[in-house]
């Protein structure tokens, strides 16, 4: 089977980025958003989705991060949407759940074609190195609705906030390797016929 590939260019008055995606990749990346503690957390998704990712962004970091991680949430999602084609053999669900010293977190998907995003975690601090806790949840809700995912992401408890996203991209990044696998005997995984 031939690999899952995709490359994007996303260029605005905001932002401009270049992605490209294999998921039959490895887990390497090549990651410079220009915001360190994002650049670590799509590392670690590639890692551990065994998904080969290549982001190279600029940005408006002078006004906020607001626009590059959203930007880059719809690149990696429209990326995926389009690697993943047309489904068949995939196994679809995926859960994981990742503990990270005091911190427990739970990612659960269904690549559907029904995008929505549940997200359920608290952050006490207004940012973790230069990223915004509250760029959280819009990085996953622009990934999510541009993959055409539903996904659930949960901290069932914790304390560090690094450890709540960490935990979060991780179980993401282990939930997508579950979901992507495919089997030829899975067919198209829908009694619908398609997905």
């Amino acid at each position: 089977m031939l690999d899952r590939f995709s490359k994007k260019d996303r260029i605005t008055k905001e932002t401009s980025i270049k992605l490209e995606i294999n998921l039959d990749g490895s887990g390497n990346s090549e990651i410079n958003t220009g915001v360190g503690f994002f650049d670590h957390m799509l590392t670690l998704f590639a890692f551990h989705s065994k998904t080969d990712l290549k982001v190279l962004a600029k940005g408006d970091l002078e006004v906020c991060d607001h626009h590059t991680i959203e930007d880059i949430g719809i690149a990696l999602g429209e990326a995926f949407k389009e690697a993943v084609g047309d489904k068949v053999g995939i196994n679809r669900y995926g859960t994981f759940y990742v503990p990270m010293d005091e911190t427990l977190a739970l990612a659960s998907l269904d690549i559907s074609n029904r995008p929505f995003l549940v997200f359920d975690c608290d952050f006490k601090r207004e940012k973790v190195g230069e990223m915004a806790t509250e760029m959280v949840v819009e990085f996953f809700r622009a990934f999510a609705f541009n993959a055409g995912i539903t996904l659930h992401l949960k901290v069932l408890y914790g304390e560090n906030d690094h450890h709540k996203i960490e935990a979060l991209f991780k179980a993401l990044g282990r939930a997508i390797k579950e979901a992507k696998f495919r089997n030829d005997e899975n067919g198209v995984p829908s009694t619908k016929g398609s997905l």
